[in-house]
């Protein structure tokens, strides 16, 4: 097979946003109360817990490339953020996601110019995006009702956090579960994102 006929290397991606050290230290308090209930499933690792901001998919080395040319010219102000209420997801009736809301107006007006600036890189905007930060996936809850009364149960100090900047994040899916890491980040003044040679730093 020849360079032409191999097939071309993609790169699973989104955008996200992460929190600050309290709230994390508040998120695993959380959880801990969480495991207290029996479930078949996985809390979120703490160095993957991020709030998602926009899902890309398997993209090329080229498409890559313009995404990251459109984030650059992202600008916005710094904001804060907040942690929320705990909530579940279900799926069909079954609890599939324990998911903490993230506050703040701010959340939802960075994710409409990240909208608005991926439309020419060939993305749909949200038609209704949850700002929320999932700590636990679940396979399996015995009792349903019983569960989401748990769940709500649980207080979520109310800890705010410092949004200065974004990040476009690499997901490799390996069997333990997703590895995560940061391809760029993107502060909320595009001039800082701009490298000494004035080029964009990508």
């Amino acid at each position: 097979m020849n360079e032409v006929d191999k097939p071309k290397e993609l790169t699973r991606c989104f955008i996200a946003l992460s929190v600050n050290e309290e709230c994390l230290k508040e998120i695993i308090r959380v959880q801990e109360i969480l495991s207290g209930y029996k479930f078949v499933g996985k809390l979120i690792e703490p160095e993957n817990l991020h709030l998602t901001l926009k899902f890309l998919g398997e993209v090329s080395e080229e498409k890559l490339e313009k995404i990251k040319l459109s984030l650059a010219k992202l600008k916005f102000e710094e904001f804060e953020g907040k942690l929320g209420e705990i909530g579940v997801f279900n799926f069909k009736g079954n609890p599939k996601i324990v998911q903490i809301k993230i506050g703040g107006k701010g959340v939802f007006d960075l994710q409409e110019k990240i909208d608005e600036l991926l439309v020419e890189c060939g993305y749909e905007k949200e038609k209704k995006f949850m700002s929320h930060l999932t700590i636990a996936r679940l396979k399996y809850v015995h009792d349903k009702i019983g569960f989401g009364k748990y769940v709500s149960g649980i207080g979520v100090k109310d800890i705010k956090f410092k949004v200065d900047r974004i990040e476009l994040i690499k997901s490799e899916l390996r069997s333990p579960g997703p590895v995560y890491s940061v391809i760029e980040e993107y502060n909320c003044n595009p001039a800082e994102n701009i490298n000494n040679n004035g080029n964009l730093d990508l």
